[in-house]
């Protein structure tokens, strides 16, 4: 770039601008021969300031314009708004008439009355589910009758418990709880009533023993037989840890009187006089085959202020339910709830709560910590962050003022603690504040017990994390510092369990999967930094974001209540009394902060009827056009129909534990015969990705990710990959786990990964696509390494979440991308993806996950080509414009040579028929064999192979030459020349 600048001449004048000046000929001559030779902008004039700079650049994109049309030949000019050529031989258009020609039509499918589709199973279900209702439905299971010989069996088990000194400990032990005290009272109220409000502050023992309290007394009555609870709770690892401790406490094993339920992992207990604790997710999929859970007399909702999704799902269906059930009892917990709320909707239902917790816990707010530790935030700071911020400054000072004022009148700080309060970085989250009070904890507090920070994610714990271990004040000898995340080794997160040698602090900085998933006993002082990251659904932008913001009263709460478990506890909240005074008492129900095309779907296969009339019978109704995009989307996917009922590809996507658009990708996948490769992709972008972040070797673990990677230019076949790679040392668990030390993987998470395809593939032979649960069988696999194919199957799923990649210029010899959606709007890679670091001129891309963060982030991303998008897109059309064929998808324009689009749109209506036939007769694809569908599909495969991605380009000098002149780029192709041209919106 120098020899660049040196090139070009420099204005020497600072003052003067390049606009309006006598030269200004001369200095656009130039310009113009250095942009016709580099094909960039020229240098910027050093002496630009400010708004001279914005000008700058735009007069020299609408140069840049001028030059490209100029220079552009005239079939360029004039048809410069497509997105690329779509070419097909004489010989090819010759093929597929000849094919097209010999295939007979399939029945469409019309949803007036579904006559077309042969007698079956399936049609059997699927009309019962289009035309039935869930009301009709519920009372019409049988319930479990009485069994004197089992009563009597299970009371002489429990007598004979009474006699064993472990049980008889663990009683005593039970005793000291709070909940104990309440056992008739809990009793009674859920005998005589159909719902029962049970609150209680965290290490009351409600969710371990309300559970136990309901059996015992069906035992000791001889009424054992018809008692069989179900506890639900909000996480996986809560689930499994209540269980575990519940049949400690009864001294037993789990698969007893005591079991668990999960996804992928079951522990039963016996059928009878027994409870089962399992996520909310198990119980309402159980409803899709027993809507009136008839195997249960009690079920019992925990965690409900959390507000999620499912709760709130479950305990509108309950409603329901009660009222033709009258012998089941539904108990709803929690820790903190509004009461009133929840005893309002079911017509105001007795609330019992058990005050409490097991040992005292001192709160101290933002001006205690002051007074301690005499933390300073810097006044010159505070004034530049004043002036950037007027609005929220002026905000902060209308709520600290009145109450440094009151504080003053009570005498109860001293001036240096209100001077600090005053200062706007009070508000903001200060990892040194934290370090400060930490080290007053363990300098002054004379108890040695473990402490928890609580942090809203990673970043933050990972600088904490360094702060303190590379710090003398923190000695290794003294001090056990635990980063606990979902994301970190599962051995890591088992620490934060074990007591640490004699002498030695426990300290464990956490986000709040400790708030309210795991507890630790040995917890005595509780940092909470009064923050949280909260992930809701963006309607404006149609993404998700992860954003930090306040926690709720309610979250205050949970987190002061991990403090005290064995003994008193401290906790310390880093946010002013007054800000504590203004914050939320709950946070936002989940329905009204999320995407709900899973939510819909659940509620179509559940026979629920209209959505809208659904959503109203909620606690809280969610935003009317978040609804109607999530329809839109469900009809675009064909999964609804016009009268918003499920259409049989719809069914399918209902009955998969899967989003809909990953739930098509595996039906396509299927019946392509592409299926293990899809079926890697879908259980990564379903569960989680398996990389792991050790804190303090970030920058290494991204380096062996990309090592892994390999220059692949997919992340969802990078996915792919990754998993093959670790199941070919399948049975040799020492090299798995060496493979994933290696490369920072959760080898847990590795492992949960390939159970999961074994669940998906008893979904699809359930549902009648494949022949067995083997994700390798060959009948499914025999297009497996065609790569052009498995991106295409990518595309089916995941449309409309395209993306368009351009060139934007260069800095230096780094070509630099621009990544927009359809709408315009500009998105960049998550530094995750293996796409964030490379710079290949790929024009569309399709995505799964879009968050907005810090920028919009796309987390995954795979390069399709136009082909693709025509066969599986939507609305389509031809258009002739001047003489030349064009294919339209939605907003994108694809030029054709003559008579390929005819050719194009018959093969895709023949597809499209038979996908439908496929899908509305579900078995067995076999493209090995010869018949229709493998004639069809084969030759439809070949012409997905498209241009291939080999032609495009890979020197980013070649594609740079032409940059988007000026407005929204909206795509690019590839011409015959080889070079990437744009298309914008005007």
């Amino acid at each position: 770039m120098s020899k660049r600048r040196n090139e070009f001449p420099q204005r020497e004048s600072r003052q003067s601008s390049i606009f309006g000046d006598e030269d200004d000929e001369e200095y656009l001559e130039n310009a113009k021969k250095y942009i016709l030779e580099h094909g960039i902008n020229p240098p910027k004039p050093r002496h630009l300031k400010g708004r001279a700079i914005g000008m700058w650049h735009s007069k020299m994109s609408k140069l840049r314009k001028s030059l490209f049309l100029e220079n552009a030949s005239q079939e360029e000019k004039l048809f410069d708004n497509a997105m690329g050529d779509i070419s097909l031989t004489r010989a090819q258009k010759s093929e597929i008439k000849s094919v097209l020609e010999g295939l007979p039509d399939k029945a469409a499918c019309s949803s007036d009355s579904y006559n077309n589709i042969e007698d079956s199973e399936f049609k059997k279900k699927f009309l019962e589910n289009i035309n039935g209702k869930l009301e009709d439905r519920i009372g019409k299971m049988e319930v479990e009758q009485q069994n004197a010989y089992l009563d009597q069996t299970l009371f002489e088990e429990l007598e004979q418990k009474l006699t064993e000194e472990e049980y008889i400990e663990m009683l005593e032990r039970r005793s000291s709880l709070p909940c104990n005290k309440m056992k008739e009272k809990i009793i009674e109220l859920v005998e005589t009533h159909p719902v029962v409000l049970i609150s209680g502050e965290t290490g009351c023992g409600k969710t371990t023993q309300v559970p136990q309290f309901l059996l015992d007394h069906f035992i000791e009555q001889k009424r054992g037989s018809l008692c069989k609870i179900v506890c639900t709770q909000p996480r996986r690892i809560s689930a499994i840890s209540v269980a575990e401790r519940v049949a400690e406490e009864r001294a037993e094993a789990l698969g007893w009187s005591t079991g668990y339920q999960i996804r992928l992992e079951k522990v039963s207990p016996r059928n009878r006089g027994s409870m089962i604790f399992c996520t909310t997710g198990v119980v309402l999929r159980q409803m899709q085959v027993d809507p009136c859970l008839s195997e249960y007399t009690h079920i019992i909702i925990d965690e409900i202020h959390e507000r999620d999704i499912q709760s709130d799902f479950l305990i509108t269906l309950l409603k329901q339910v009660i009222a033709k059930r009258k012998d089941l009892r539904v108990i709803l917990m929690s820790a903190t709830l509004n009461a009133e709320t929840f005893s309002e909707y079911f017509d105001n239902c007795p609330h019992l709560n058990i005050p409490g917790f097991t040992y005292q816990v001192k709160e101290y707010f933002l001006e205690d910590v002051l007074l301690r530790t005499r933390y300073n935030f810097e006044e010159y700071a505070t004034l530049r962050q004043a002036r950037g911020q007027t609005l929220k400054v002026r905000e902060f000072i209308s709520l600290i003022e009145p109450h440094i004022k009151k504080l003053k009148e009570e005498n109860a700080y001293d001036q240096y603690v209100y001077d600090q309060l005053r200062s706007p970085l009070s508000e903001n989250l200060d990892l040194s504040l934290i370090y400060s009070l930490l080290l007053y904890i363990c300098h002054s507090e004379e108890d040695n017990g473990a402490v928890l920070i609580f942090l809203p994610g990673f970043a933050e714990i990972s600088a904490l994390h360094k702060l303190i271990t590379t710090s003398d004040d923190f000695p290794s000898w003294k001090y056990l510092v635990i980063p606990l995340h979902s994301q970190m080794p599962t051995i890591q997160q088992k620490e934060v369990f074990h007591k640490p040698p004699y002498g030695v602090r426990k300290i464990i900085i956490s986000t709040n999967i400790a708030e309210t998933s795991i507890t630790i006993d040995d917890v005595v002082f509780v940092i909470d930094c009064g923050m949280m990251k909260v992930k809701s659904y963006d309607k404006y932008s149609n993404s998700e974001s992860l954003e930090c913001k306040w926690v709720s009263k309610a979250n205050a709460s949970q987190r002061k209540g991990r403090a005290g478990r064995v003994k008193p506890g401290v906790c310390f909240h880093l946010i002013s009394k007054a800000r504590y005074e203004m914050l939320e008492t709950y946070t936002l129900p989940e329905i009204l902060r999320i995407r709900l095309e899973n939510v819909i779907l659940t509620a179509k296969i559940l026979q629920l009827g209209k959505i809208e009339d659904f959503f109203a019978k909620l606690m809280n109704s969610p935003d009317p056009s978040v609804v109607s995009t999530s329809l839109e989307l469900l009809k675009r996917l064909e999964a609804l129909d016009d009268n918003e009922s499920l259409t049989p590809l719809g069914y399918h996507l209902a009955k998969l534990p899967l989003s809909p658009q990953i739930g098509k990708m595996l039906l396509f996948g299927a019946l392509f015969n592409c299926l293990e490769p899809i079926l890697n992709i879908a259980v990564v972008l379903d569960y989680r990705d398996p990389f792991v972040l050790p804190v303090g070797r970030e920058k290494e673990a991204d380096k062996k990710r990309r090592e892994l990677a390999d220059r692949c230019t997919s992340d969802h076949i990078f996915m792919h990959n990754l998993i093959k790679d670790f199941e070919i040392l399948n049975d040799h668990e020492r090299e798995q786990k060496a493979f994933c030390w290696e490369f920072f993987l959760s080898w847990g998470t590795m492992k949960q990964l390939c159970q999961l395809k074994q669940e998906f593939m008893q979904n699809l032979e359930e549902l009648g696509f494949v022949p067995n649960t083997k994700p390798n069988c060959k009948q499914c696999n025999c297009n497996s390494k065609n790569i052009d194919l498995i991106r295409a199957v990518i595309c089916a799923g995941l449309y409309p979440n395209i993306v368009i990649r351009s060139a934007q210029g260069a800095q230096g010899r780094r070509p630099i991308s621009a990544l927009h959606l359809l709408n315009g709007k500009r998105v960049e890679f998550h530094p995750k993806s293996i796409l964030a670091k490379q710079n290949l001129p790929f024009p569309l891309l399709v995505y799964y996950n879009l968050v907005k963060s810090k920028s919009m982030y796309i987390h995954d991303a795979t390069p399709v080509d136009p082909l693709h998008l025509i066969f599986f897109g939507d609305n389509f059309d031809q258009l002739t414009e001047r003489g030349q064929q064009f294919i339209t998808i939605n907003s994108l324009k694809f030029r054709c040579t003559q008579g390929s689009s005819g050719v194009i749109k018959a093969l895709k209506n023949k597809l499209n028929n038979f996908l439908e036939y496929q899908i509305s007769h579900p078995n067995v694809v076999d493209l090995r064999k010869r018949n229709e569908a493998s004639t069809l599909f084969k030759t439809i495969i070949e012409v997905l192979k498209g241009n291939g991605m080999s032609n495009y380009p890979y020197n980013s000098n070649e594609w740079s030459n032409y940059i988007e002149p000026n407005g929204l780029i909206q795509g690019t192709y590839v011409n015959q020349d080889g070079y990437l041209v744009l298309s914008y919106i005007a």
